[in-house]
């Protein structure tokens, strides 16, 4: 495997605040990649910095050899790289269908993930297509939200939050179409609160805390407590 996306002391503010502090992230072509820590830790304001949303004030982002860390964020988009918003933010006065259409205006070219395609992936997206978005359960709306990231046959995937208010079921239901979206050759960070779900899914696992990255490694070269301290930075002795 080939790195495909690498962020390299990645720093970001919101205005005076300092939320992130030399971020260092290598996804592998093809791979998943989860970012875990508490609420606060920097896991969000690092997605919005690679998306082009919140302002890198030093480091860079790098996109198959391509800088692109001083794009803004529909020039992001457009070179491969979509994000499942946390809170799924679909548009209200659409229909499920049209949540998902919205996702291919950045589409260049042809690639695997057509509307027929994210609705094979989902059927209830398919059974339920007239529906207003906002009318469907959380978890069917979080099928929507990643069917409309993947209508832009993205290089790369973000997954803010996914399992965020779900069921347990449901929360299985949605991680269980990754293996099918690496197939289709995409990769994807997914960042979780849930620790237990970002080690069953990921090949490469970073621990945040307070905007820096406090532990790495493969998920089944982590103990449990290397984990805990990483992500609550006290030791469990």
């Amino acid at each position: 495997m080939s790195a495909l996306l690498e962020i390299a002391g990645l720093t970001a503010h919101y205005g005076d605040f300092q939320a992130l502090f030399g971020v260092d992230l290598t996804l592998e072509e093809g791979a998943t990649v989860a970012i875990i820590g508490a609420n606060g830790a920097g896991k969000t304001t690092l997605m919005r910095a690679v998306t082009g949303v919140a302002r890198v004030s030093a480091g860079s982002v790098t996109l198959a050899g391509e800088p692109i860390t001083r794009l803004a964020a529909p020039g992001i988009l457009t070179r491969g790289i979509a994000m499942v918003p946390e809170g799924r933010r679909l548009f209200p006065s659409l229909t499920v269908e049209e949540n998902l259409l919205i996702g291919a205006h950045a589409r260049r070219g042809n690639g695997f993930w057509t509307l027929e395609r994210v609705q094979a992936l989902f059927p209830i997206l398919k059974e339920r297509r007239h529906s207003p978005g906002t009318a469907l359960s959380g978890g069917q709306q979080q099928m929507v939200a990643i069917g409309r990231a993947l209508m832009s046959n993205p290089r790369v995937l973000l997954c803010d939050e996914l399992s965020l208010g779900l069921a347990p079921v449901v929360i299985k239901e949605i991680y269980a179409a990754f293996p099918q979206i690496k197939d289709s050759g995409t990769a994807i960070i997914v960042v979780e609160q849930d620790i237990g779900q970002a080690l069953r899914v990921a090949d490469h696992v970073h621990c945040m805390m307070e905007g820096r990255i406090t532990l790495s490694g493969r998920p089944a070269e982590l103990s449990r407590d290397a984990i805990h301290d990483a992500y609550f930075g006290v030791s469990h002795a």
